[in-house]
């Protein structure tokens, strides 16, 4: 029988993504607490890079990359000592394709993963297999730094109105709820923004923090002004949040267009894990 997925933020199996890397470390962390935390069953993938062409010439090319893929999931099992966990090789010419597959075979509420594997070539840039993914995928992606660790203070969820931030704020009042922790929601405006647009900007963040204090849970609301990546990661900061939740896209973002420009601002130059929503 094919499984529905779990209500959001409600995490059942949980999909981690290791390339084995160092960049890895963080996600690896984080899903095992998560699964641990919530009961969950926890898939871990790695990639053997496939290519039709190479392999049929070179065919140890393919076994040395079954190998390494299978080292990378049994060196994230055996770390994270967790019982209710499955390993998995995908072979594929696309890591970022392969992972939603999996995602979608296997029901997964939500994909961990580093901010960039091995082929990142900047230092904080969001590698371009992460990128996709996020933009893609048919559940919550979240993107672990490699020093990040499960979140313990507080959640900072980004909000501007739109049905990308909606779901979002679903996802983090039950995180919220799960991990027993406050949670302050934030909305900017700029200087240039009419009137009506800053009242809309209120009402969003109010909307937010009437339905989250009616579950219980203990809710800060800041409407500021500025660039939106700016103000939510200086927002994280001064509320000592250690996990920011955001949609995909926001009101002005496009469907067709893998990820929104503030969710890759902020995955770039955060320093803790953030979870993105899709609607």
């Amino acid at each position: 029988m094919t499984e529905n997925p779990s209500p959001l933020g409600r995490f059942e199996r949980i999909l981690l993504a290791t390339d084995g890397s160092e960049h890895s470390a963080g996600a690896i962390a984080i899903a095992g607490e998560m699964a641990k935390k919530c009961g969950a069953k926890l898939y871990i993938v790695s990639i053997a890079l496939y290519s039709p062409g190479t392999n049929s010439l070179e065919p140890t090319l393919g076994i040395e990359a079954e190998r390494l893929a299978m080292n990378n999931v049994e060196a994230a099992r055996d770390r994270l000592g967790y019982g209710n966990c499955e390993t998995r090789v995908l072979q594929n010419t696309d890591p970022a394709r392969a992972i939603i597959e999996a995602a979608e075979k296997l029901r997964a509420d939500v994909i961990v993963m580093g901010r960039r594997g091995r082929r990142g070539l900047v230092r904080w840039k969001l590698g371009h297999a992460t990128e996709r993914v996020v933009g893609m995928a048919p559940c919550p992606v979240l993107v672990a730094p490699r020093s990040a660790r499960m979140w313990r203070n507080k959640i900072l969820l980004a909000t501007d109105g739109s049905r990308y931030s909606d779901t979002a704020a679903a996802i983090a009042g039950n995180i919220a709820a799960l991990c027993a922790l406050p949670l302050t929601a934030i909305s900017s405006t700029l200087s240039s923004h009419s009137p009506e647009r800053r009242q809309e900007a209120q009402e969003a963040i109010e909307r937010v923090r009437q339905a989250l204090s009616e579950k219980g849970i203990q809710v800060d609301s800041w409407l500021a002004e500025g660039r939106p990546e700016q103000t939510i990661i200086k927002a994280a900061e001064k509320a000592g949040a250690d996990l920011i939740v955001m949609g995909s896209h926001g009101r002005t973002g496009l469907d067709k267009v893998f990820m929104g420009s503030v969710s890759e601002r902020v995955l770039n130059q955060t320093g803790c894990p953030v979870l993105i929503a899709r609607s």
